[in-house]
């Protein structure tokens, strides 16, 4: 049991070094390629040679992003088989067919229209290169659409049913699979949160050659295009984050209590805006649940069921088996009773095998019967205890709040850019005590933006834990037949991979930015 336990904890660790590793890269991909097609844009209407130095600097460093990125997403996708083989066998109809789309659609027309956007400005007309380069932040967006839709399909499976026969889930609607509203809104919210990553990124680097009193012109330029793109992005991430809040109130209510360390659910219920949790408080006890907290009223009534009034379940009451259905407060299915459920399934699923085996039909389907009554609950059969249901809440609950703190900031950043560089220019030179006030924030908003985004990564995976798939597989089902030396191992050499991949990025971008524009 023990080396079980080992094998889950190093493999997710695994899984999340190299996940957060790839998610350094994604964002500023998708709000970078976005930001070069307006640039060029812009140029295909002025014809400004200027605007032109401006969009192949940044397509440079687009460029060198997405190269890397490409690499550490190829590897997080091999190790579903490497690491996660029981999971790949358990739902690979359905879970393999995005990714699939991904790979053979998706990724080769982004790899298509990235060399034309990058080797074709003397092959092709303008007007068609402006289309490639239009094409390859369209191709990006839509590969994220792809892998979205696959990772919210693991927060909230539909469009599936279980074939005892063949002893894993098969896809019974692509459509419902494709066009969840968990999907829908994950992806947005993503993806436009990739936007104000760039474009914080681009007002930082530009801001840098404000401080060095160097290109001047191009840096204006840059951070008007950069600030408008990451503003709207922020107001769109923000605004999807409130769908995002909505839906996973409706379908993973244990991951909302988790977000604000909420045990004890109640009408009207508080939104901790900033709060120090209490280590000492259990499900189960009596315990206060911070030592110190700032709320707002109401505020997460508001935020996920948009009714200042509704009742909002803590992880107490999930545990015991109250919700809010309809409108009124009612008793649900306690975990205790889900924990016998899902027993009764997987009981049900060795009954149908055996029966199988000995050619008893009328047995497999009194057995295949039993197994659909409770299959709902059928990943609860492998706990013990209902505390093996509960997420970590301090890793869910001070993740959240840094992201939306980190996201005042980033809002308040962007509004203030735009403000100066339309009508008050001077003061982006302005300096107290010998320091550029706008390009310090600036550059410091950039790590900023990071860990905002990293955040909010951090919140939608270790708050559906203990689930691989929600309700149906926990991660210790998951797993592959791995010793704990063996993930250790690829553990090292994966992150001293990802380590030198990201200080090679680093150094790339560092040199090419402290080189400057140019015009070819």
């Amino acid at each position: 049991m023990e080396d079980l336990i080992n094998v889950v904890a190093w493999s997710r660790a695994q899984f999340a070094l190299t996940a957060c590793y790839h998610w350094l890269f994604v964002p500023l991909t998708l709000g970078l390629g976005v930001i070069v097609a307006v640039l060029e844009t812009i140029y295909y209407r002025t014809k400004s040679e200027e605007w032109l130095r401006v969009c192949k600097f940044w397509m440079t460093l687009f460029g060198v992003n997405f190269a890397i990125g490409v690499a550490t997403g190829i590897i997080l996708e091999f190790e579903f088989g490497t690491n996660w083989s029981n999971y790949s066998w358990f739902v690979g109809d359905i879970f393999g067919a995005p990714l699939a789309i991904e790979g053979i659609f998706a990724f080769f027309m982004e790899s298509t229209f990235f060399a034309v956007m990058f080797f074709g400005w003397k092959k092709f007309s303008p007007c068609q290169h402006l289309a490639a380069t239009w094409l390859t932040a369209f191709g990006a967006s839509l590969s994220a659409w792809w892998i979205l839709v696959a990772n919210s399909w693991m927060q909230y499976p539909v469009g599936m049913e279980f074939s005892a026969d063949q002893m894993r889930n098969v896809m019974v609607s692509f459509f419902e699979v494709a066009l969840s509203p968990v999907a829908v809104n994950k992806f947005l919210h993503a993806v436009l949160s990739g936007w104000c990553l760039a474009g914080v990124f681009v007002v930082g680097v530009s801001s840098w050659y404000l401080l060095k009193k160097r290109e001047t012109e191009f840096s204006l330029k840059s951070i008007k295009v950069g600030g408008a793109v990451g503003l709207i992005g922020i107001l769109m991430t923000m605004l999807t984050g409130d769908g995002t809040a909505v839906e996973v109130t409706k379908v993973q209510p244990m991951k909302l209590a988790a977000m604000e360390g909420l045990y004890e659910g109640q009408e009207g219920t508080k939104l901790i805006g900033f709060g120090i949790l209490n280590p000492a408080k259990e499900y189960d006890n009596d315990e206060d649940e911070t030592f110190f907290e700032i709320s707002i009223p109401y505020g997460l009534s508001v935020l996920g069921r948009h009714d200042y009034k509704a009742f909002i379940p803590g992880i107490k009451d999930i545990i015991e088996g109250k919700d809010l259905v309809d409108g009124e407060v009612v008793n649900t299915i306690p975990y205790a009773e889900r924990i016998e459920r899902g027993k009764a399934a997987q009981a049900a699923l060795a009954r149908y095998n055996e029966a199988k085996k000995e050619g008893n039909v009328p047995a497999m389907a009194q057995a295949e019967s039993d197994l659909k009554q409770d299959y709902s609950y059928f990943g609860y059969g492998y706990f013990e205890d209902v505390k093996e249901a509960i997420p970590n809440v301090p890793m869910v609950f001070y993740p959240f709040h840094i992201m939306v703190t980190l996201g005042g900031w980033l809002l308040l950043f962007l509004a203030a850019t735009l403000f100066l560089v339309y009508k008050k220019k001077e003061w982006l030179s302005y300096s107290w005590k010998k320091i550029m006030v706008f390009p310090a924030l600036a550059l410091l908003s950039i790590p900023l933006v990071w860990i905002c985004s990293e955040c909010g990564w951090i919140v939608a995976e270790l708050g559906r834990q203990p689930w691989t798939i929600q309700d149906i597989m926990p991660a210790k089902a998951a797993i592959s037949s791995l010793s704990v030396s063996q993930v250790i191992i690829t553990f090292c050499i994966f992150a001293i991979l990802f380590t030198v991949l990201l200080c090679a990025e680093i150094r790339i971008m560092l040199k090419q930015i402290q080189k400057g524009p140019n015009e070819e």
